[in-house]
């Protein structure tokens, strides 16, 4: 397959520099460069989101005794006093 990559005059320098010296096509460095790169590259760690709990585990909600209505309003006219 053919196609066309915009690459960096010094790299692109530098890799017809090593594939004259190695006796290879240019193409053969770059299929080999990408192999090399893809190969080693698996998937990305996966993120887990850290523990920022507060309280002890499986101790009782402080706020399962208040509405989402009274939680609101505690929220906001704390705001007010400010």
């Amino acid at each position: 397959m053919k196609t066309t990559l915009d690459i960096q005059d010094e790299l692109f320098a530098r890799a017809k520099r090593h594939a004259r010296k190695i006796g290879r096509p240019l193409r053969a460095v770059v299929e080999e460069g990408l192999r090399r790169v893809l190969d080693a590259s698996g998937p990305p760690p996966r993120y887990e989101l850290p523990d920022l709990s507060v309280g002890r585990a499986g101790a009782r909600d402080p706020l399962e005794d208040y509405s989402w209505q009274d939680l609101r309003d505690i929220i906001y006219d704390d705001r007010e006093h400010r």
